[in-house]
């Protein structure tokens, strides 16, 4: 209840917060004030029933006083009081005399980081963080770390198929917990272990029986492999369902944007989706129009105030890019002119569905002949580069076709495969064959690897002859090798990323488009590195449409 003069109604209905009866003046007031509303809406207002928004609202009602009825009055004081209660305590979590508490469970000799530390009570706190740390600052350990915290157990690693394996090793040699790795896409009896190990193509087979499992925490690694949110797809439902039966959630991902910025409102969905309220909010306050983020580094600034997300960039050296073009089978791509030109006309004047269907089938035909064209001279480079300077690489590319021509051309060098095609128990001797030196040449899909640890300790190469759309998919790759225990750190050398590009068909497009999706990664995760460049996403299909068309250039 408020005394003297006010300027309209506070109170609460069905969840939220609902101002009404605001007069002409302080509407404006409000609006500046509270930019999601919308400057054509003259009330009521509704807001999210939070403490965040308490703090608000109450900030707000110092200036202009609201009637208030004497039990909604309470419920915002107590709403303001966790607030600032939450605020101080983060506060003494990020001070310089913060230490962090003793961690019971842990194997002798093993230690929680600081900055782990800090990952896990702002867990505890909030209920929901993405870890969005470098590659190689020791994401898995804040999550077995987290495993310990009070009400984490039982817990449910959510990780790629092939890093199963890897997972249990990792908990096993932090902690003292028991764990299981789950071996089958449908529901079956597990044993009463502290923590089960899901495969992200093995949980929406358990989709039904995730509440009846019990589940203290929830931690999805590689997490940006659910950036299309909880619906769009099977793995995205089942996770939804399960961070709707745990008590905690955590998401680690050093690439929480992996295309354009509307996947972090998807990530946020599974671990605090408060904080970004719905979708078409988040894209008319934050997007404008489309799915790119208007102003990445303020987006990136909100996420850190309100301790959704973290990111530590830590002493990783940057890796040394380097961007070289190589000749082409002319001959092949031209092959494909009449073929495109017709898949162009159908984008350019078919139904909405022709358009699109087109599009994707142009993409795909182009970025695979693309990568044959160029194939020979990918492996004459990489043959070069080898044989002159005695190290192993990693070489990265998509199709099968192509990995077939590399592993002709370069079989007597010693080649290992790690793609979709291998199971994960030939995956894993891939990778020890190549620790082990029996192999010069590792051959890895761009997308089968996120998370794979070790081959930093025989490669600080990676050779890209293949291209992704994605710039954080090329993040991953080469964080790989640039993780720590990487050898040539310790002569004082960087590791190298070297791109192989030709001059016509799906590269020129593939290069110009990273720009603006790099763009986006930055800003949100990597607020001080400055402005990045910044294209339009749909020019370079544009113009390679012109292209096929006969069409000036744009």
């Amino acid at each position: 209840m408020t005394a003297g003069r006010t300027y309209g109604r506070l109170g609460r209905m069905n969840g939220k917060w609902v101002i009404s009866d605001l007069e002409p003046h302080a509407r404006i007031k409000l609006k500046s004030i509270f930019t999601k509303i919308r400057k054509t809406d003259v009330g009521p207002y509704l807001f999210p029933d939070d403490d965040a928004t308490a703090r608000d609202l109450e900030w707000f009602m110092h200036r202009y006083p609201l009637l208030v009825a004497a039990e909604d009055a309470g419920a915002l004081a107590d709403g303001v009081e966790r607030y600032d209660a939450a605020q101080a305590e983060v506060a003494r979590l990020f001070s310089d005399d913060y230490r962090p508490p003793a961690w019971a469970g842990l194997r002798k000799g093993q230690t929680v980081r600081l900055h782990q530390a800090r990952n896990c009570e702002l867990l505890s706190r909030f209920g929901g963080l993405l870890v969005a740390d470098d590659v190689g600052e020791g994401k898995t350990y804040t999550a077995g770390a987290a495993c310990l915290l009070p009400g984490a157990l039982p817990a449910t690693i959510v990780c790629p198929p092939h890093l199963r394996l890897q997972w249990a090793r990792k908990l096993k040699e932090f902690t003292t917990l028991s764990t299981h790795v789950v071996a089958t896409t449908k529901p079956s009896i597990l044993p009463p272990v502290d923590v089960r190990i899901f495969g992200f193509t093995q949980l929406a087979g358990w989709i039904d029986v995730l509440e009846l499992l019990g589940t203290g925490l929830a931690a999805f690694d590689e997490g940006h492999e659910l950036r299309r949110g909880p619906w769009e797809t099977a793995k995205g439902q089942a996770a939804l369902r399960l961070v709707e039966v745990s008590r905690l959630k955590l998401m680690l991902t050093a690439t929480p944007v992996f295309n354009y910025g509307d996947d972090v409102w998807n990530l946020m969905r599974f671990v605090r989706p408060e904080v970004l309220g719905e979708r078409d909010d988040f894209l008319r306050e934050w997007c404008g129009n489309g799915r790119t983020v208007k102003d990445p580094e303020a987006l990136g600034t909100y996420l850190r105030e309100q301790h959704a997300m973290t990111r530590r960039r830590g002493e990783t050296p940057r890796a040394n890019r380097l961007v070289e073009t190589v000749p082409h089978d002319v001959d092949r791509l031209a092959s494909l002119e009449d073929a495109m030109r017709a898949l162009a006309m159908k984008v350019r004047f078919g139904s909405f569905e022709e358009s699109g269907q087109a599009t994707r089938e142009m993409d795909m035909r182009l970025r695979m002949e693309t990568g044959i064209a160029k194939a020979p001279f990918v492996a004459k480079f990489v043959r070069r580069y080898v044989e002159e300077t005695g190290e192993p690489v990693m070489l990265f590319g998509w199709h099968r076709e192509v990995y077939d021509i590399w592993q002709a051309e370069l079989s007597d060098l010693g080649c290992v495969m790690y793609t979709g095609t291998e199971s994960p128990a030939q995956k894993n001797q891939a990778a020890q064959t190549f620790l082990a030196g029996e192999a010069k040449i590792f051959i890895m899909s761009l997308r089968s690897g996120a998370g794979l640890d070790g081959l930093q300790h025989a490669c600080s190469t990676a050779i890209f002859g293949e291209l992704d759309w994605s710039p954080a998919m090329h993040e991953q790759c080469v964080g790989r090798l640039n993780r720590e225990g990487q050898r040539r750190w310790v002569e004082d050398g960087l590791v190298d990323a070297i791109f192989l590009v030709a001059e016509d068909g799906s590269d020129p497009p593939i290069m110009e488009v990273l720009g603006l999706k790099a763009s986006q990664a930055h800003g949100i995760a990597d607020p001080g590195l400055g402005p990045q460049k910044v294209v339009e996403d749909r020019k370079p299909i544009e113009r390679l449409i012109a292209r096929y068309l006969g069409e000036p250039a744009a």
